[in-house]
């Protein structure tokens, strides 16, 4: 199953560029990791409002993992979450 991990910019206290680098390196070791970015400027196409998703949503990491377990498991080592922050993890149904 693939999954797309909303990384919220909510945190209690800011996070440190040498966890990020930790992270990483056990995302990258881990094969689940499928890449992600920060998310830059918005531009809204159509003629309704919607929700800024970017006053909340700072980036996304896109995963993809059989056993969702093992998933959590690498997640709770992710920065944003250690200092009090949220992730929002959202399957990517295959159709």
């Amino acid at each position: 199953m693939e999954y797309i991990l909303f990384i919220h910019d909510n945190t209690d206290m800011p996070t440190k560029e040498k966890d990020w680098e930790n992270f990483f390196t056990l995302a990258k070791k881990s094969g689940l990791f499928q890449g992600g970015s920060e998310i830059g400027k918005r531009i809204l196409l159509g003629s309704k409002e919607a929700a800024d998703t970017t006053e909340s949503v700072s980036g996304y990491m896109r995963f993809e993992a059989e056993d969702l377990e093992k998933l959590k498991n690498l997640l709770n080592e992710h920065p944003v979450l250690k200092c009090g922050g949220t992730l929002e993890l959202c399957e990517l149904p295959r159709s």
